[in-house]
C-alpha cells in the first residue's frame, strides 16, 4: 500500500474525526451515523470524476487526499470514472452548458485519469463490475477488493446501455421536478437568461442512479463530493432508500477557496493541473509559495499530512516568518504531487530567485521559452509585448506601467524604459532572465 500519509497525522482513530480536525467536512446526510458506521466498519465508498479534461487539477486533488484518508483508516475507495455522466455533464456551479465530448475523448479522458490516481492510491486491478444490461439487469463485481486497495469502475458500464422510457419509468418516476427546482444546481441556472436545458436537467437523475447502481451491485454505502454536489448526493440517498430499500449516507466537503471565498487553483494560464507537463513543479510550488497569509492555515491542513500541532504552529507565525510557513507548504504539495526530487529542485530554485542577486534564479526549474535568434535581430523585440507574450502582463498597457514603475528587471538590471528593444546584446550566454516584481521570473533561452 503507498504510505503518504504518517501515522502521527492525528491522535484520532476514526477517519471522521479525522476529516472534521482537519477542517473537510461541510455537510452530512446523518452526522452521527456516519460516524458510528466510520468507526466500526469498514465500507466501500465513493468520489465521482466526470472527464471533462485529459488531466486532474488541484480542485480534484483534494478530492484525492480525502480517499487517501480514507484508505489510510481501511476504508475502500471507489474512484468512479464518469464516462456515461460525462456525455452530459454536471450543470452544479455553471453559469452555461458544458462543451459536449465525443465518446472517444470522454474514454482517453478517462484512462488519463485512471493513470494519474495510480500515483497516488493502490488499486485492485483484478477486480471488476460486470453484467449490467439495464434497469432490469443488475451488474456485479467479480470479487471482493483486496484489503487496504482501491477499485475503479466506469458508469459508462450501466449510463450507456440504458433504455430511455425504461430508465424515466423506474427511476424517473422516483423523482419530483418541483424539488429538483429548488436545489442550488438548477436555482441558479433558471435565474438566468439562458436557463438550463432538459439535457441538464436530467444529470441529477443519473448521478443519482450511479449511487444506487453500486449500492446494489456492490454494496457502496457512503458518496462523497465538493459542496457544490450536495443536492446530487441527496437524490441518489433518496432513490438507494425508494427503489432498493436500502440506507446510503453522503457527506460533503469545502470547496478550496481563499479568504475572500475565491476558488484557489487559477493561475494566469489557466488551471493549477497536477501534470508536470502541463506546469513545471516550479510554476506549482511558486504558486502555493505565494498563497495569501490568510490562507496558509486552510492549505496546510487541507493539502499536507503535517500533524495539526505543526500546522497550528506555522499558521501563527507573523510578518516576515510567515514566509516560511509558505516555503513548507509549497514543499509539501509539491511533493506529493510531483515527488521530493522535484519539490527539492523547485525549492532550491525559489530560494536562488528569492535571493538577493536574481540572475541566480537562472539556475534551476524557472519557467522557460526557446525563442530564434532571428527574434532578436537588428531593432529586436519590444520589451512591452514580449512581456504580454510571455504572460508577465495581462496587456501592452500592463507591461508599460509595470515597466515604467520600475517593476521589471532584465539579468538583475532594473529598466524602466518602455520604449526598450530586446536584442541579442541583452542576452548572457544566450539566456536572459525576466524578473517582474519580487517574485515572477521567466527565462528566454536562444535555440
Amino acid at each position: 500500500m503507498k504510505q503518504f500519509i504518517p501515522d502521527s497525522v492525528s491522535k484520532h482513530d476514526n477517519v471522521y474525526d479525522v476529516l472534521k480536525e482537519r477542517g473537510f467536512i461541510e455537510q452530512s446526510t446523518n452526522e452521527e451515523e456516519v460516524r458510528k458506521l466510520l468507526q466500526n466498519e469498514k465500507v466501500k465508498f465513493y468520489i465521482g470524476f466526470d472527464p471533462t479534461a485529459d488531466c486532474l487539477h488541484v480542485g480534484h486533488f483534494m478530492q484525492v487526499i480525502i480517499m487517501m484518508y480514507m484508505q489510510k483508516f481501511g476504508h475502500t475507495p471507489v474512484v468512479l470514472l464518469g464516462g456515461g455522466t460525462g456525455m452530459v455533464g454536471d450543470p452544479s456551479g455553471r453559469t452555461d452548458m458544458r462543451q459536449l465530448m465525443d465518446v472517444e475523448t470522454i474514454d482517453y479522458n478517462c484512462a488519463q485519469f485512471k493513470k494519474l490516481f495510480e500515483r497516488f492510491i493502490e488499486f485492485d486491478d483484478e477486480w471488476k463490475y460486470e453484467g449490467n444490461g439495464g434497469v432490469y439487469e443488475p451488474g456485479h463485481q467479480n470479487k471482493e477488493p483486496e484489503p487496504g486497495k482501491a477499485v475503479s469502475v466506469n458508469n459508462g458500464e450501466w449510463i450507456r446501455p440504458l433504455n430511455w422510457i425504461e430508465f424515466v419509468r423506474e427511476i424517473g418516476s422516483k423523482f419530483n421536478v418541483n424539488t429538483m427546482l429548488r436545489s442550488e444546481a438548477f436555482k441558479q441556472r433558471m435565474e438566468r437568461e439562458s436557463g438550463l436545458t432538459f439535457f441538464e436537467f436530467s444529470y441529477m437523475l443519473m448521478q443519482s442512479y450511479d449511487f444506487m447502481v453500486m449500492a446494489r451491485d456492490f454494496e457502496v454505502k457512503i458518496q462523497f463530493g465538493g459542496d457544490d454536489q450536495w443536492s446530487n448526493i441527496i437524490g441518489g440517498v433518496d432513490l438507494t432508500r425508494k427503489s432498493i430499500q436500502k440506507e446510503v449516507y453522503g457527506m460533503t466537503f469545502s470547496l478550496l477557496t481563499t479568504s475572500e471565498g475565491k476558488k484557489m487553483g487559477k493561475t494566469q494560464k489557466g488551471a493549477l493541473w497536477l501534470d508536470a507537463d502541463r506546469v513545471s513543479p516550479y510554476e506549482f510550488f511558486q504558486y502555493w509559495r505565494n498563497v495569501g497569509d490568510a490562507d496558509v492555515n486552510k492549505c496546510l491542513r487541507m493539502l499536507t499530512f503535517l500533524p495539526m500541532e505543526e500546522v497550528d504552529r506555522l499558521s501563527a507565525l507573523e510578518g516576515a516568518e510567515i514566509n516560511k510557513a509558505k516555503e513548507i507548504l509549497a514543499f509539501e504539495i509539491t511533493k506529493l504531487v510531483h515527488g521530493e526530487e522535484e519539490a527539492t529542485k523547485a525549492l532550491e530554485a525559489s530560494r536562488q530567485a528569492f535571493g538577493a542577486g536574481g540572475a541566480g534564479a537562472a539556475a534551476a526549474d524557472i519557467p522557460t521559452t526557446e525563442m530564434a535568434g532571428a527574434d532578436f535581430d537588428g531593432e529586436g523585440k519590444g520589451l512591452v509585448s514580449l512581456l504580454a507574450e510571455l504572460k508577465l502582463a495581462e496587456s501592452n498597457g500592463d507591461a508599460r506601467r509595470t515597466i515604467e514603475q520600475g517593476g521589471v528587471s532584465l539579468n538583475g538590471e532594473k529598466v524602466t524604459d518602455a520604449r526598450m528593444n530586446i536584442t541579442e546584446a541583452n542576452f548572457q550566454d544566450g539566456v536572459l532572465l525576466i524578473q517582474k516584481g519580487k517574485k515572477k521570473f521567466h527565462k528566454i533561452v536562444i535555440k
